[in-house]
């Protein structure tokens, strides 16, 4: 558990990812080219950018997907966020933030990486920074009931074919 231990893991996902489209291929060479830069990339501190541990949550029969209404971002997003030192993963990372967002217990996580996207946001270091978002396939158990957390201006199921028009979030 350590700024080292997240950044073998975040280099390790992306070195294993094939992405499926061009720009997809562009988003992992960049944030392959940053970890290679950015020892400590991992963490919040690294105020150019940093890794960040993002969760799509789709409901076990995979027809929902939990969004939040981020308060900073103004839209509906995937769950997740920074990395901790705790963390012994990027992976880690991503779970833990999912079951603090949505208060369910029991999520699990697919192997390996479901996506990666890059984010212009002034975050918790109160100046402007990029996340570059590591995204995760986790699925809720069945009858899974998320309860909104003080990070989040509103929580919601939706239907993965009935996004809201302001969600910002992959679906595959």
């Amino acid at each position: 558990m350590s700024a080292g231990s997240l950044h073998a893991s975040a280099t390790e996902l992306l070195e294993r990812w094939s992405p499926a489209t061009s720009p997809e291929q562009s988003v992992r060479e960049a944030m392959l080219a940053f970890l290679g830069s950015a020892p400590r990339g991992c963490l919040r501190e690294h105020a150019p950018g940093h890794i960040t541990a993002s969760a799509v949550v789709f409901s076990h029969d995979q027809g929902e997907v939990l969004l939040t209404l981020h308060p900073r971002v103004g839209r509906w997003i995937q769950l997740g966020g920074h990395c901790e030192e705790s963390d012994d993963s990027v992976q880690a990372a991503a779970l833990r933030e999912a079951t603090e967002e949505s208060g369910i217990a029991g999520l699990t996580l697919e192997p390996g990486l479901y996506g990666a996207q890059a984010h212009p946001i002034t975050c918790s270091l109160g100046r402007p920074t990029r996340h570059l978002d590591l995204l995760f396939r986790i699925t809720a158990p069945e009858g899974a009931v998320p309860v909104r957390s003080s990070e989040s201006t509103d929580l919601r199921w939706w239907p993965v074919d009935g996004l809201p028009d302001d969600a910002d979030v992959l679906i595959r």
